[in-house]
């Protein structure tokens, strides 16, 4: 049965969006979270002193920032699944406040929904709208109710953050020089950086390369400054 629910632009209605494409995360939600991984990962690596620095520091830093991704993915997994709960809690919310309006109430909380797209709607199709949305079954599931995609998205949200650790921590793994492990790290965290933006970029309709460029700034900025405060 198709979802009649107002879709609100919510997590829950990307969720949904990228479910019927056949993936568990849409483009934002997939690059969101490996840019936040690599943010993250990147102020450990930054901020390792080369001149004092000994191999037990390296092994520390690895330590603590395959650590902290792994904390960052877990919370960040639990954050979805809440971000899902409250989507569709709200647009039950809005689903039964229409059903219970005024014919002119109904239409406000519907033009309220749609967004701007409903300037292109005039009276008589916005009442149409209301009555479609009247005949629609409601749900049988309680929208609190977890659902299996909420799961495989929380689990895609956790790996991706947990996997964008390894690209830039494999440097000081198989490399004994230091500088040399440190600066290559950083060009692969920016590049992978510079892929998110891009991917954004392609995905909202503007210049991928410019928006890949955008977010290679600011991981360069960020790299600076965390050598700048002691790396």
């Amino acid at each position: 049965m198709q979802d009649s629910r107002i879709d609100l632009g919510t997590s829950a209605g990307a969720a949904a969006a990228a479910a019927s494409t056949g993936r568990v995360l849409d483009p934002i939600d997939r690059n969101s979270e490996v840019l936040f991984g690599l943010l993250m990962v990147l102020t450990f690596t930054g901020t390792l002193a080369v001149a004092t620095s000994g191999r037990d520091d390296v092994r520390t830093m690895l330590i603590a920032a395959i650590g902290c991704n792994t904390a960052w993915g877990l919370v960040d997994a639990v954050m979805y699944v809440m971000r899902n709960l409250v989507g569709r809690a709200r647009e039950a919310t809005i689903e039964r406040e229409v059903r219970a309006a005024t014919p002119e109430v109904g239409q406000r909380l519907i033009v309220d929904a749609i967004g701007p797209l409903a300037a292109a709607l005039d009276p008589p199709a916005l009442e149409r709208v209301r009555r479609w949305a009247l005949e629609q079954p409601l749900p049988q599931a309680a929208p609190t109710s977890l659902k299996a995609a909420d799961f495989k998205g929380a689990l895609a949200v956790f790996l991706l953050v947990f996997a964008s650790t390894f690209p830039v921590v494999l440097p000081f793994i198989f490399i004994s020089d230091l500088q040399f492990a440190k600066r290559l790290s950083a060009a692969i965290a920016i590049a992978l950086m510079y892929r998110c933006g891009h991917q954004w970029g392609r995905y909202g309709g503007i210049s991928p390369w410019r928006a890949g460029l955008v977010v290679a700034l600011l991981g360069s900025v960020i790299e600076i400054i965390v050598i700048a405060l002691g790396g």
